[in-house]
């Protein structure tokens, strides 16, 4: 056997390797050659990735909540509130 036939059975035994490798781990490709991990059919694991968008649904609107305009004006007006309710406590 030549050398070029030694070099072209290694590289298509690796090439098979690599490929059934991403398989195994779910690595697609889309048509433009970009990868992802295919979505799993597991219906636990489905329930939990909708969690996880539900928990960060939360946590933005909290982000998002307390930085507005509206809740600065808000907290600026309790603030002077409780500061007319001190005045007249003392």
């Amino acid at each position: 056997m030549s050398g070029w036939a030694i070099v072209a059975i290694i590289g298509i035994l690796v090439w098979g390797v690599t490929q059934w490798n991403r398989a195994k781990h779910g690595i697609v490709t889309d048509e433009y050659g970009n990868e992802s991990r295919a979505m799993s059919d597991d219906p636990e694991t489905r329930r939990e990735i909708e969690e996880l968008r539900e928990r960060i649904k939360v946590l933005e609107r909290i982000a998002t909540d307390s930085n507005s305009l509206d809740a600065r004006k808000t907290k600026s007006i309790a603030a002077e509130i409780e500061a007319l309710r001190d005045k007249q406590a003392d």
